[in-house]
């Protein structure tokens, strides 16, 4: 287990979250394609994990609905993978939902992406969909995870 720091970081870092996921994920996206997505969103939430100061992988999310946060990327680098990082990343979001009101936390995930589908059932997430991504002509996992209140 890697003991790494998780940051929540402000839209100024969506540079290094960019080169994150451009080292990570194919086909690459340039930054303009993050903001565009970003635009008109509600409790935009960017992670990056830090081992030893150096950025190994990131989370974005964003409300989707009032009572529900959407992870909508998230990512660590390939030499860092199998030490937990992905698993704080998640943890750490959920523990950020929580504390921001959300009653669900919400992921999609391709059928072929097989160690984040056993990621997000290990940390209790349940299959409540599937839908159809024209772009890359497959389908996605919906899963999704109640979130505990956390008391005030």
């Amino acid at each position: 287990m890697a003991d790494a720091l998780i940051d929540v970081v402000s839209v100024e870092e969506l540079p290094t979250v960019v080169d994150l996921y451009n080292q990570i994920f194919r086909p690459t996206r340039p930054l303009e394609s993050f903001q565009r997505r970003y635009s008109g969103r509600h409790n935009i939430l960017q992670m990056v994990a830090r081992v030893d100061d150096k950025p190994v992988g990131f989370f974005l999310g964003f409300e989707l609905k009032p009572d529900t946060f959407f992870a909508w990327f998230y990512g660590v680098m390939p030499d860092y993978r199998r030490m937990s990082i992905g698993s704080q990343l998640m943890e750490a979001a959920q523990s950020w939902a929580a504390q921001n009101g959300y009653e669900s936390i919400r992921l999609e995930c391709h059928n072929l992406h097989r160690p984040m589908m056993h990621l997000a059932i290990d940390l209790g997430y349940d299959v409540v969909g599937i839908r159809w991504d024209a772009d890359r002509a497959a389908n996605l996992v919906i899963f999704e995870k109640t979130l505990t209140p956390v008391e005030t």
